[in-house]
């Protein structure tokens, strides 16, 4: 298949397939004689496997490590396994900051309902954010 073949059946742009070989995520094809690549069927899978795994989040070096396991002739599933446990604790990990963040977000909201904008002074910028809140100092 040519790569423009390949793109639309794996449903990624040409430039995306171009990008994926220069990483070596992708293995090189087979040149025609005019220059053409030529992709083996095989390819496809291995694009989709390569977007799927971005869709769960992973990383195109996590990708490539588990496409060198499988390239080496090794199951991958352990590996792959222990990158969706790991990636899943940043999710959790990540939703507490941003829990944490619309917690802050609500007080200063709150706060500023309360206060007179003509109370502001040059020196606090904003009183809102300015001054201290009820979970402390504001951020800087």
């Amino acid at each position: 298949m040519r790569i423009g073949d390949v793109a639309g059946v794996a449903g990624v742009p040409t430039q995306t397939i171009r990008f994926y070989e220069r990483r070596g995520l992708l293995p090189p094809p087979q040149r025609r004689a005019n220059g053409y690549r030529d992709y083996e069927d095989s390819a496809v899978a291995r694009l989709r496997f390569i977007r799927r795994s971005q869709a769960a989040g992973l990383t195109l070096m996590e990708v490539s490590s588990v496409l060198a396991l499988r390239d080496a002739g090794d199951a991958p599933c352990t590996h792959v396994q222990s990158l969706l446990a790991a990636k899943l604790a940043e999710v959790r990990d990540r939703q507490r900051e941003l829990a944490a963040l619309e917690t802050e977000l609500e007080a200063l909201i709150t706060r500023g309902e309360e206060l007179d904008p003509a109370d502001c002074s040059d020196a606090a910028i904003c009183q809102i954010i300015g001054s201290a809140t009820s979970t402390g100092q504001a951020k800087i």
